[in-house]
């Protein structure tokens, strides 16, 4: 059987100037009484030879529906054609593998079912758009869907590399892709549109990212560059300074360094960025969480040159169980609320224990690390404990209990003092968690200003001359008085 003999020829249009058929195209489309298009709407076609009869799938674009449901009609009634004598063939714009939903698909389908397919290449709208943009895309150039983007709430590509979205083709898709890329770019980031290329028409317009939805040229041929947002800003450029730093040729310390030696820094690094979180100080924030990602980091690479696991992994483990958690959200799960969402999280929980093989006796209050801080771990055991409807009813019962354990302590005698003041912590604890509040934070915060006071204090102790022990209680007092007003 010859190519042409094929039962579905799929023929790469270009991108849009007929000048740009690849010889074998034009040979093939010389050669025919009909062609079925996708989209008749590509300048392309009017440069078809005489006597050519098109037909297209324009129609079904025209009818609404969703491009997904537009496609799968398409692909169905290509496959009919090739069912009949003497075949079909189907062209599209640019590549045939480039962009195109379309192609893939029925290659797949035609293969799986015994029709032969003939794929006559064509230039995609890709090398007209580094033509016009006068750009390499080498080393690194993510290509990125427009419609795929614009459904994202974050960009899914490396922000330290350039990108190209294709089939920005209307105001609305690129507001879509405004939005997300709003994530991580500024308003004023410089973009480039790119239209028509490889055609007559062909323009480029440079304009802040803000502004990409106002262009009075998008069309069907326009394409969006995006610069890199600038270097030093992706993941994947991070894990290569750790791995540099782990290197033969990298730092000395970091090269001895083991999990047992890192893995006490990060609790250090996550207390710090909660010190500059208690201080409303934004800038120290976002430093301490950067040290606290580069010990994240480290022992990631330090487990992966161990052979334990690597940072993907990591990263797709925690992806999978937070997608699988949320089915509220990623699933057709319905809750009502928060507490819903708890309880539901809790179930899911179980059920991957189980799956796992782990003991299905297991409890919700098992689990949390014994290093945790006392605070932190009777909240977390409260909140637990809540997850499943064991809780108070309304906060005047919390208080109620806070005295009660109150009148105990009064009451206790020897050894029962420990416990009950245990009791009465475990209490206020409980309170704290009834107003919303984290009670580590709190407490924290009390140390805080009891440091502040207390420095007053002394201040006002070496004012007058005295040291500290050579001050009445009265006098401190007055002083702290006098901080508590002042703070």
């Amino acid at each position: 059987m010859t190519e042409l003999a094929a039962n579905i020829t799929i023929v790469g249009l270009g991108p849009g100037d007929p000048g740009l058929l690849t010889r074998a195209a034009w040979e093939h489309i010389q050669n025919l009484e009909q062609i079925v298009l996708r989209t008749s709407q590509h300048p392309t076609v009017a440069g078809f030879p005489p006597g050519v009869k098109v037909e297209s799938f324009d129609g079904l674009y025209d009818a609404g529906e969703e491009f997904e449901a537009v496609y799968a009609q398409i692909v169905e009634s290509v496959l009919a054609m090739g069912r009949r004598p003497g075949g079909v063939t189907y062209g599209v714009p640019g590549h045939p593998y480039v962009a195109e939903a379309t192609g893939p698909e029925i290659v797949r389908r035609a293969k799986a079912e015994g029709l032969s397919v003939r794929v006559i290449e064509g230039l995609s709208f890709l090398e007209p758009v580094y033509s016009a943009l006068e750009i390499d895309p080498y080393p690194a150039l993510s290509l990125v869907d427009a419609l795929e983007l614009g459904s994202l709430h974050a960009p899914g590509f490396p922000p330290d590399q350039p990108a190209l979205v294709a089939q920005i083709y209307s105001r609305q898709i690129a507001s879509d892709v405004k939005l997300t890329l709003n994530a991580i770019y500024p308003d004023e980031h410089p973009v480039r549109l790119v239209h028509a290329a490889g055609t007559a028409q062909q323009l480029v317009e440079d304009l802040p990212l803000y502004a990409i939805d106002r262009s009075e040229h998008i069309g069907l041929l326009t394409a969006l560059y995006v610069p890199a947002l600038g270097t030093e800003t992706s993941m994947e450029g991070f894990q290569e300074v750790i791995a540099h730093l782990r290197a033969p040729e990298g730092c000395p310390w970091d090269r001895e360094q083991t999990l047992k030696t890192v893995g006490p820094m990060l609790l250090e690094e996550v207390y710090e960025a909660l010190d500059a979180l208690d201080e409303d100080d934004m800038e120290g924030l976002r430093e301490e969480l950067g040290d606290s990602l580069f010990v994240l980091t480290m022992l990631s690479q330090i487990a992966s040159e161990e052979g334990f696991f690597n940072l993907p992994e990591v990263i797709q483990g925690v992806h999978r169980k937070i997608v699988r958690r949320h089915p509220h959200v990623f699933g057709d799960v319905n809750v009502a609320d928060s507490q819903g969402v708890l309880r539901n999280w809790e179930s899911i929980k179980a059920q991957e224990r189980k799956q796992q093989g782990k003991p299905a006796e297991k409890g919700i209050l098992d689990g949390l690390p014994k290093s945790m801080p006392g605070l932190t771990r009777a909240q977390t055991f409260q909140d637990r404990a809540a997850h499943v409807g064991f809780d108070w009813t309304d906060i005047d019962g919390v208080r109620e209990k806070v005295m009660e354990e109150w009148r105990e302590v009064q009451e206790a005698q020897g050894k029962e003092i420990e416990s009950e003041l245990g009791d009465l912590l475990f209490a206020v604890v409980n309170l704290v968690r009834w107003h919303k509040l984290d009670a580590e934070t709190v407490l924290r915060m009390a140390n805080q200003r009891f440091y502040q006071r207390f420095k007053f204090i002394e201040a006002g102790a070496r004012e007058r001359g005295k040291a500290l022990t050579d001050m009445s209680l009265d006098e401190m007092e007055a002083l702290w008085q006098a901080a508590k007003k002042s703070s």
